[in-house]
């Protein structure tokens, strides 16, 4: 026979006389647990919440540095977008931040030039290192694993739901940095990914850093990082990019 201690917490917030939940301080059903921030959303989904810092609201790119010499970004903003000017450069952010929700949108040209890897490219790179391909791969293929989507060099996306050459593609993406103790790697990144609300990548690791036909050992750096974005000479557009730093539960 079972006997249940438990009873409820005069505040009716919960209950007293339960098991400790393993690797907490917490109580089931803890009336002492702190309530979860309440975060206001935006009115549409791709909209930022009241907890995101805007990396570009569509106006200006004085957040925004040159990532060769740090000196003011170049590109062009206009009609509530960033484009990519070819041959000025890939540009970053000033902010830098580790573990991550992102959201990016994103459009390749409308007028179609080149084919494959030569058509609408650029790249969104996690902490300045990381890529997530931008490609225009619309009836347009080119190898599985720098499909728009993939983990650049590494993993092709599990499907591509992409849609026509100038309307507006949406990345919302999990990022989980490396965890590093000196110069050694603890804990490979993780990253997730939902491209136009499709899953692509689902808490996929990162076991080294892939590159342009190369692989590279993890290298230690910081928790953090810029967001970069990539320069590969085609004007692809950019816009609503913002992201809310992930923490664990109780913070």
């Amino acid at each position: 026979m079972t006997t249940d201690n438990t009873q409820p917490d005069p505040s009716g917030l919960g209950y007293l006389g339960t098991p400790v939940i393993p690797g907490s301080q917490y109580h089931v059903h803890d009336p002492k647990r702190p309530q979860p921030r309440v975060v206001t959303p935006g009115k549409q989904n791709s909209d930022a919440p009241s907890d995101a810092i805007v990396l570009f609201d569509g106006t200006s790119l004085d957040g925004w540095v040159k990532t060769s010499d740090g000196s003011p970004a170049q590109w062009k903003v206009e009609n509530g977008y960033m484009e990519v000017a070819p041959r000025t450069g890939n540009i970053q952010t000033k902010a830098a931040f580790g573990d991550c929700q992102l959201h990016v949108e994103w459009a390749s040209p409308t007028e179609i030039e080149g084919t494959g890897q030569g058509r609408g490219n650029s790249g969104v790179f996690l902490m300045g290192i990381y890529e997530v391909q931008v490609l225009d791969n619309y009836n347009n293929p080119t190898y599985p694993d720098g499909t728009v989507g993939s983990l650049y060099g590494l993993y092709p996306p599990l499907v591509n739901p992409i849609r026509e050459p100038g309307q507006w593609q949406t990345y919302d993406i999990i990022w989980i940095a490396p965890r590093f103790e000196g110069e050694k790697l603890i804990a490979p990144a993780r990253i997730t990914v939902i491209f136009n609300g499709v899953v692509i990548h689902h808490d996929q690791v990162l076991p080294f850093i892939p590159g342009h036909k190369a692989i590279f050992p993890y290298k230690a750096h910081g928790p953090v990082g810029p967001l970069m974005l990539q320069d590969h000479r085609n004007p692809v557009r950019f816009r609503n990019i913002w992201y809310r730093p992930l923490k664990g539960y109780d913070e």
